[in-house]
């Protein structure tokens, strides 16, 4: 087991709790449990884990308040689990910052992808921007055009950097807020089918697995959450029976 890997549960189903203990354990994690939000964030606060999984529905401070007072503290990966997976409650879990949102009953092999595609994403992104490097900024950094730069009807998205800027303003996104809108945009003019775009946000191996309702629910809330970002909506087009595509302006 590597040590040096800390992974936090939070559940108050102890059989449950159990479960994700032994896939974490599997993965090389020393795992801490808690049963209660208040202890979950002060195994945060204490061991600085790299991952957390945090159950929706507990007694006393709820999911959703375990995560906004985690978010304080740390910026490491967050995947929610939750017997309940209405539309509201996903929304609310991303838009507070989890990383992911996994729908109880979990299969093993499902929850272990779903784990090690955030921590694949995390891992890219840091390095890209190391703690130690000083933000970039957009009004003293040079905007010079290169291969790195896709662009359409005022969106331009540098890879490479993990920028985006709509009408020559910065915007921030989430890792898969980003990856979603890197996916559309080769090429922006295509519709894009929601399996590759849920593959593209996974950036695993899970390809060969079955999507469920919660893998499109939380690609639907992406799409929500990306079109209020980019704005307007109409950006973002849906296609019927087939995804999305961004849409040719002007808007």
């Amino acid at each position: 087991m590597n040590t040096d890997r800390i992974a936090v549960v939070i559940e108050d189903d102890a059989d449950v709790g159990e479960v994700i203990e032994a896939i974490l354990v599997q993965a090389g994690f020393n795992v801490k449990l808690a049963s209660t939000g208040a202890e979950g964030i002060e195994l945060v606060r204490v061991h600085a884990p790299t991952l957390t999984t945090l159950d929706v529905n507990m007694p006393g401070m709820d999911g959703f308040e375990t995560l906004k007072r985690i978010r304080h503290i740390t910026a490491s990966s967050i995947i929610m689990i939750s017997a309940c997976f209405d539309e509201v409650d996903v929304v609310r879990g991303l838009s507070a910052g989890a990383d992911d949102f996994v729908a109880k009953p979990f299969r093993i092999g499902e929850l272990r992808a779903r784990i090690d595609a955030v921590l694949r994403r995390a891992s890219t992104v840091a390095e890209l921007h190391p703690a130690t490097s000083t933000p970039t900024s957009f009004e003293n950094t040079p905007q010079r055009e290169s291969s790195g730069w896709l662009h359409h009807d005022g969106l331009r998205l540098d890879k490479a950097r993990r920028i985006v800027e709509v009408d020559g303003a910065p915007v921030m996104l989430t890792r898969s807020e980003f990856d979603l809108l890197a996916q559309l945009l080769q090429p922006a003019n295509q519709a894009h089918s929601k399996t590759n775009l849920i593959h593209e946000i996974r950036s695993d191996n899970y390809r060969s697995g079955l999507l469920t309702h919660a893998d499109k629910r939380s690609l639907e809330v992406h799409v929500a959450n990306l079109r209020k970002k980019i704005g307007p909506a109409n950006r973002i087009e849906t296609v019927r029976g087939v995804g999305y595509r961004l849409a040719n302006g002007p808007f």
